[in-house]
């Protein structure tokens, strides 16, 4: 299991990891487009979002430093757009954390499965720190 930062980009994330992937000499980055997700006719995907990156990680010195850029009409504040990525292959451990960080923060995304994760979710605890959870095995 680890802790990763996961950094946000307000549509200059490809830019940015292939510049830090340059700069830290790493592997070139494996990027996911939003236009790349299994389409969902009930949430059709705006068109400015099927370039933007929806993930896309860089190891860098032994730590996952990950990223993405917002999803059109989603708030972005430069300088507040960093969370914490918790990542683990134990779903009951996943879920535990998750319910006691929430306790007096606000869930903006419940655990659930995705189509690239058995377990995913994301919440803001009580002292305003983003975090996102996600089951790798």
């Amino acid at each position: 299991m680890s802790v990763d930062a996961y950094l946000n980009f307000n549509g200059n994330c490809r830019q940015a990891v292939e510049f830090y992937a340059e700069v830290f000499g790493t592997e070139q980055p494996n990027i996911m487009t939003f236009g790349e997700t299994p389409p969902n006719p009930e949430f059709p995907l705006p068109e400015e979002a099927k370039d933007l990156v929806m993930h896309t990680r860089l190891t860098i010195s032994g730590s996952n430093i990950m990223f993405s850029d917002t999803f059109p009409g989603m708030p972005f504040v430069e300088g507040n757009n960093i969370s914490l990525a918790y990542v683990g292959n134990d779903v009951e451990e996943i879920k535990s954390i998750f319910n006691k960080l929430s306790e007096g923060g606000t869930v903006g995304l419940e655990l659930q499965e995705t189509f690239w994760s058995k377990i995913y979710g994301q919440l803001t605890d009580k002292f305003g720190i983003q975090w996102q959870f996600n089951f790798e095995s």
